[in-house]
């Protein structure tokens, strides 16, 4: 999924206390809309002012259940992405991915679509015919800068449902309750579901190393004692050896993402992750010339604009198949990307 936001803006975070509980913080979604007056919104809780990162998870949005006969669903035409991993979760409907590599997929509730972007991909998105409800979540995750210009990839993997005591489980990435996901991944991560039974009482080992976050999808839960509402993330810092969740009386669906802290600080804009501005203004320059787009300033933030890419620049290879014009990048802000982290 693209971030449509027409004037993305380069979040820097502010320190922020622990929460209520005295070790977990709450953070609260922002809405935003996918496209015009007809769109799906998104609640977004990565990044934010309140904090940048999960582990290598720099990006959340929480969508749904959408009505795409109100909506019209998930209507995203080829568009590139840098420097990161996007990874599908849904929980009802079905999308269907294209990309550069000439991947043709569906997003299926329940399994997992990475794609890795390293040096530069592009993908299309949209909502099947048959879909009434969509509703899912898409992930970022942030490629350390040893790997950031890597291959560009795409993995398809269904983990096996298993269950604990009030709680059926799928890891997708990484490893929980002595389930691995075979999916390999540059930093050490954690990515799973958990449907909780009303009033489930679970007691998660984790790795003490690890920051984690959960987001509830549905329903009410609290972490260590901190209560959590649909669309909040729950930040838990590193430190923990057990993550404690207590389902309220309708159970609850959550996702739950760890990592270790990736120590490194990004510059991310629209859908471009570098280390410093010139980074996002040279893609950015890149993807515009590759298809075909006049160039609409001479310099952005102090850096020039590279004059030297060519028209069809092979950074950023077509899509396949697709029925739609690729998205032209937003208009650059005025001023100097800040690194966050």
């Amino acid at each position: 999924m693209t971030n449509l936001e027409q004037r993305p803006a380069e979040t820097v975070c502010a320190p922020v206390g622990p929460g209520a509980a005295g070790r977990v913080q709450v953070l609260t979604p922002r809405d935003v809309p996918l496209g015009g007056i007809r769109a799906m919104t998104v609640r977004r809780t990565l990044p934010q002012r309140a904090r940048s990162f999960i582990g290598a998870w720099c990006f959340l949005d929480h969508y749904g259940p959408d009505d795409v006969s109100l909506t019209g669903g998930m209507v995203v035409p080829p568009h590139p992405h840098t420097g990161l991993a996007t990874v599908s979760w849904l929980f009802s409907g079905q999308i269907e991915h294209r990309d550069s590599l000439g991947t043709h997929a569906l997003v299926r509730p329940g399994e997992l679509n990475l794609m890795t972007a390293g040096r530069g991909i592009v993908h299309s998105e949209y909502s099947t015919p048959t879909t009434t409800l969509l509703h899912g979540a898409q992930l970022w995750v942030a490629l350390p800068d040893a790997h950031r210009d890597t291959a560009p990839a795409f993995t398809h993997h269904a983990p096996t449902p298993f269950t604990l005591p009030g709680a059926t489980v799928r890891v997708f990435l990484g490893s929980l309750a002595g389930t691995t996901s075979p999916v390999p991944w540059f930093t050490p991560l954690l990515g799973a579901e958990l449907v909780l039974d009303p009033g489930a009482h679970l007691v998660l080992d984790v790795d003490p190393g690890f920051e984690h976050g959960v987001l509830v999808d549905t329903g009410t839960v609290e972490v260590a004692g901190t209560p959590g509402r649909t669309g909040e993330l729950l930040y838990v810092a590193p430190g923990e050896t057990g993550l404690v969740l207590d389902a309220g009386p309708s159970g609850a669906r959550v996702l739950l993402l760890g990592g270790e802290p990736l120590g490194e600080r990004i510059v991310m804009w629209w859908n471009f992750l570098g280390r410093t501005h010139e980074d996002v203004v040279a893609a950015r320059a890149a993807w515009q010339a590759g298809i075909g787009a006049q160039a609409d300033e001479d310099s952005v933030g102090g850096a020039v604009v590279p004059d030297h890419v060519p028209v069809g620049s092979s950074r950023f290879a077509p899509v396949p198949d697709d029925p739609h014009a690729p998205l032209p990048a937003p208009v650059l802000p005025p001023i100097r990307l800040v690194p966050r982290g």
